[in-house]
């Protein structure tokens, strides 16, 4: 079974799949993240959903580059983990299941493409506590104590 992170459920929801791919990318100790303005600002792995069709690296690699404008080398599955929430940019209830994996910062092509993100380095120590879900800052803490 994979591991629940976040929110209880809602009883009598129905929520629909949504797999989703996250990326740890440390360059020593520092991390890249994305900065989501809306509609909640929070600070985040950069990742997301993969669209129809797409594989999971291939929905990587595009993610972030359009949420920090950086490309990524190396990527490595650490985990997964599931979350249960509501969407309102889509206006949906999902179960996401979010696959992280652990990168590197490959080339900087220049900013975010997706609207209302920004590319934020900081200590990867400090991005922890910042991070708005519980497991993303898992993920991040356990690829902390691998190196």
């Amino acid at each position: 079974m994979i591991r629940r992170f976040g929110e209880p459920l809602v009883r009598g929801q129905r929520y629909g799949l949504r797999h989703g791919v996250y990326a740890v990318l440390l360059q020593g100790r520092d991390i890249l993240l994305t900065y989501q303005a809306e509609p909640d600002p929070e600070f985040q792995l950069p990742g997301g959903g993969i669209d129809p069709g797409e594989s999971p690296l291939w929905a990587l690699h595009r993610e972030v580059r359009e949420e920090t404008g950086w490309s990524i080398t190396a990527p490595r599955r650490i985990g997964a983990f599931r979350r249960f929430v509501y969407m309102p940019e889509y206006d949906k209830w999902a179960e996401k299941l979010c696959t992280i994996y652990l990168a590197r910062p490959g080339r900087r092509y220049g900013p975010p493409t997706e609207p209302g993100h920004s590319a934020i380095w900081m200590p990867a120590e400090a991005a922890v506590p910042i991070l708005a879900n519980s497991g993303d800052r898992h993920f991040l803490s356990l690829a902390l104590r691998a190196i």
